[in-house]
């Protein structure tokens, strides 16, 4: 079969298994986007197994699913409402271009980026206020200036001098234990999504011999390290590359030069693979190798054709990781809704809808500070360093340090950074979770304090409009417009003997976030 044959069969199993439903309003639609490489594979892969995909999703549900998955916040009510009104066939591409250049899309990404890369301040990692507050800052800077993702890691892997003064040699000391080891594991996990205690001994010894020649020495300034090249080694040294390929490295030149070359070749068998399934499992909740942090022989992708695509485009975009986020965020398999319309148990793993998964901690947190009142709980340290200072309004996304939290980033999973693994951030609702954000009286107090109810009370009732009150308070907390049977259900509320339009709107502000469509992107 050709492939314009083979893509006019899978546009036609897809369109007409959308004509042929019903929409669940108003979270679906039957309008399917353009057809792109990442369609073809997943849909062509789902007609073979019999699977259905799910419709598309509305533009309500891909308003606020995008702005959650790719600057970690809430669209404003004006901003899901000029969205909901545009007409243009092209919104949601120009959507997703013009997430890019919001400052919040560097303040979540380096959130990300910070999990992935151990930065802490305290045990286990003990990397110490400064070095956090300048590592932080130049992740946040890569990721704003787009530094292409070679470019990333082979500054990570190469860079000597002071903790303090040159951030991203950072990166080993943002690891437990100093040893070869260590350091070989904690490369192979963060930059080939492997996991080295499970590697054959000859070969784990053979990548360990690269980081052999990486020395640690104090200064006289408190908790600064110098990490250097040790100058001590008078022999040639023996490595070899996990792929098998033996190499001699002279005396006095430094391994990791060595092996930050092969890792960031475009033939790399790890590097760009392990970046875009990565990437991949950040959009669609799952890696194409699942875990995303956890490649081996024996675990395959489920779509080995997606995988080799996305990483050709990877290394032939000259590794721009905003390209890869484009290619998956305008698929229609990223945009389809999180209705399965398949009973078939492998539908989540092979992508046939979206998977609906509870907000990060710091993102629920953000998101109830902005639609409540702004005063901010505190922040906590450990150890309470005279520089470790907090503006009121600063966001948990913001927060270097994983060291520095509170008691509800603890309670919904914020991720310790302990080890550099995926699965350290907990994204799972629980009974104290649920009990917290129905009794709280932290909770309540920001809602009933809510300048943002307050301006739309006022406003419904300068334009004599009561109805409004139901649409701003939807789309401040939902980003959508209430259903007919919502409107009613909420209207007789509002209208019953003896309410109070004030406490109606901090009631039905209440009820809405602790919906499980607020907590969950989907």
């Amino acid at each position: 079969m050709t492939f314009q044959r083979l893509a006019l069969g899978i546009v036609f199993f897809a369109v007409a298994g959308f004509l042929c439903a019903q929409p669940v309003s108003p979270f679906e639609t039957q309008r399917l986007g353009p057809m792109t490489p990442i369609d073809r594979i997943v849909f062509d892969g789902l007609r073979q197994r019999g699977i259905s995909p799910a419709m598309p999703c509305s533009d309500a549900v891909f308003v606020r699913r995008v702005y959650l998955d790719m600057i970690g916040t809430l669209p404003t009510p004006e901003e899901a409402r000029a969205f909901l009104g545009d007409r243009r066939d092209n919104k949601r591409a120009l959507l997703i271009d013009s997430l890019f250049s919001r400052t919040e899309f560097a303040d979540y990404w380096a959130m990300k980026w910070c999990d992935i890369l151990r930065v802490k301040s305290e045990y286990p990692i003990n990397l110490w206020p400064n070095a956090v507050q300048a590592y932080h800052r130049w992740i946040r800077d890569a990721v704003a200036r787009n530094m292409p993702y070679d470019r990333f890691a082979r500054e990570m892997l190469t860079s000597s001098g002071s903790n303090f003064r040159v951030p991203p040699v950072n990166f080993y000391r943002a690891i437990q234990g100093r040893s070869p080891s260590a350091i070989a594991g904690a490369v192979a996990l963060t930059f080939m999504g492997s996991r080295f205690e499970r590697w054959p001994a000859g070969q784990r010894k053979g990548f360990e011999a690269f980081f052999t020649r990486v020395g640690y020495k104090a200064t006289q300034e408190w908790k600064e390290e110098i990490v250097y090249l040790n100058p001590a080694s008078s022999q040639t040294l023996q490595a070899t590359f996990p792929d098998g390929k033996a190499v001699t490295i002279p005396v006095g030149e430094d391994p990791r030069f060595v092996v930050a070359d092969w890792l960031i070749q475009p033939d790399n068998p790890w590097f760009a693979k392990a970046i875009v399934n990565r990437v991949w499992s950040w959009f669609m909740g799952r890696g194409i190798i699942h875990e995303a942090d956890d490649i081996r022989p024996d675990n395959p992708a489920m779509y080995p054709e997606l995988l080799d695509y996305l990483a050709k485009e990877l290394v032939a975009s000259h590794y721009d990781l905003r390209h890869i986020y484009r290619l998956i965020l305008n698929s229609n398999v990223y945009q389809q809704s999180s209705i399965p319309r398949s009973n078939d148990p492998s539908a989540e793993m092979l992508f046939a809808y979206y998977p609906t998964r509870r907000l990060q901690a710091e993102v629920i947190f953000d998101a109830i500070n902005w639609i409540g009142a702004e005063n901010r709980d505190e922040y906590v340290s450990p150890i309470p360093e005279p520089y470790s200072y907090f503006p009121s309004r600063m966001k948990a996304v913001q927060i270097a340090d994983a060291s520095v939290s509170n008691a509800f980033l603890d309670l919904f999973g914020r991720s310790p950074r302990d080890t550099g693994l995926e699965s350290e951030r907990n994204t799972q609702i629980s009974d104290a979770q649920r009990l917290k954000l129905i009794n709280s009286s932290q909770v309540q107090s920001k809602i009933e304090q809510s300048p943002r109810l307050r301006h739309i009370l006022q406003n419904a009732r300068i334009n004599q409009n009561r109805g409004a009150v139901l649409d701003e308070i939807y789309l401040l907390i939902l980003s959508r417009y209430p259903t007919d049977q919502e409107r009613a259900v909420a209207g007789q509320y509002f209208t019953k003997p003896g309410s109070n339009p004030r406490q109606g709107a901090a009631d039905l502000a209440w009820a809405l976030i602790n919906s499980k469509e607020f907590l969950n992107r989907h």
